[in-house]
């Protein structure tokens, strides 16, 4: 994937916050990228091995209002649950350092 990071934002719910335990981090991601886009932007971004990236589409959610009309209520997105290699963690509001020191 050229120009756009493959990777949007960390998902912060209850449900992946209690998977930060098992190695898991839960991030949403462009609906252009792939499996291995995302394990090379970790691999960028925080500097540690990916053993596993799992993707999902989540659909739109769509509610019925009045006469047939739809309103969407949460629009379709992209995100990757990865697990990282050993005993490794990262702080995902952190980002590794790319620039070098002069």
């Amino acid at each position: 994937m050229k120009g756009l990071s493959p990777i949007v934002k960390l998902i912060t719910t209850e449900k992946s916050s209690s998977a930060l335990g098992h190695k898991h981090y839960t991030f949403l991601v462009n609906p252009d990228a792939t499996k291995v886009d995302v394990k090379k932007a970790i691999k960028e971004l925080y500097g540690t091995d990916v053993e596993k990236v799992q993707m999902l589409i989540t659909p739109k959610k769509v509610r019925l209002v009045g006469h047939g009309r739809e309103i969407t209520k949460r629009h379709k997105f992209k995100k990757a649950i990865i697990r990282l290699k050993g005993d490794k963690t990262i702080d995902p509001n952190k980002l590794k350092d790319t620039k070098k020191k002069q």
